[in-house]
């Protein structure tokens, strides 16, 4: 069962495509410098990770790319067209979906009916046709349940469809907000923090949803803080720390940088030699 958005795309190669290109963006508030000239590029198919410390400006950068916040300098190139200047239900349209670190579900809707929401991204019933109900509003809204239900099937909870989403346990509540971005039918999944708050059980399941993921042809994007889940998740990572970039590479390249041990991992990484878990993302 393929999520909406599979392009049937390989794991990540170095001679896949780039997706996404940031190139010098650059965020002020006040007198806060949150983003000095970072650049870097996403291929399709990859899992790419966004780690560093309190501050670092991981989701600023975020905030950035889906069209929450404009950027003072810099640009973001998706799928070879700018997102400059498009508000964050355009960024959606061009394919980027995205979760929060928050969990923003409808929580006194069923699970079935959030994931719903999401898909109307996609249709295109106008006001008339959900007023008058005609064949054509009513055939896009069985489609819709139906997509809704595969994707609640896909993430491992299509038993909780009717249930509150505000209802649901901690980790079906992040495997829901999964399950309503892909209903945008996204090339870029970008994921804020979702293994949040949960136990070695509950990541290292979302760690094979995210493969999956991945698998059916959409590319990741990763601001996580379990750095076990990180090195093992993701083909590259970026490193920040005050808003700049420090190193970005593979997850080994990454954890024997010693710019990045002492600005986010600590005077020494576990013997296990994977990084420690750091504080919250900003």
């Amino acid at each position: 069962m393929n999520p909406p958005g599979a392009r049937n795309a390989e794991a990540a190669k170095p001679e896949q495509p780039v997706l996404l290109a940031c190139v010098d963006a650059g965020k002020r508030f006040g007198g806060v410098q949150a983003l000095d000239a970072v650049s870097f590029a996403i291929r399709r198919g990859e899992i790419y990770g966004l780690i560093g410390p309190n501050g670092a400006g991981k989701t600023t950068l975020f905030n950035l790319l889906t069209g929450i916040y404009a950027p003072d300098s810099g640009q973001f190139t998706f799928d070879g067209t700018s997102l400059a200047g498009l508000k964050p239900h355009q960024v959606t349209l061009r394919g980027i979906a995205r979760t929060f670190q928050n969990i923003r579900l409808f929580a006194n809707l069923s699970a079935l009916e959030n994931v719903m929401i999401g898909r109307h991204a996609r249709t295109h019933a106008g006001v008339i046709g959900a007023v008058l109900r005609n064949p054509a509003t009513r055939a896009e809204e069985a489609a819709i349940a139906r997509r809704a239900m595969e994707l609640l099937e896909f993430v491992g909870i299509a038993a909780r469809a009717d249930d509150a989403a505000g209802s649901l346990p901690y980790g079906d509540q992040r495997r829901l907000e999964i399950a309503r971005a892909l209903a945008t039918d996204p090339l870029l999944l970008a994921l804020d923090e979702p293994a949040a708050g949960m136990n070695a059980t509950e990541s290292r399941a979302l760690a094979t949803l995210v493969r999956n993921v991945r698998d059916r042809g959409v590319t990741v994007l990763l601001i996580e803080h379990d750095m076990r889940l990180v090195m093992s998740l993701c083909d590259r990572v970026l490193v920040l720390d005050h808003g700049e970039r420090i190193i970005e590479g593979s997850p080994a390249e990454v954890q024997r940088d010693p710019r990045v041990i002492e600005a986010y991992l600590g005077a020494e990484l576990p013997a296990s030699g994977v990084a420690k878990t750091g504080g919250a993302a900003t």
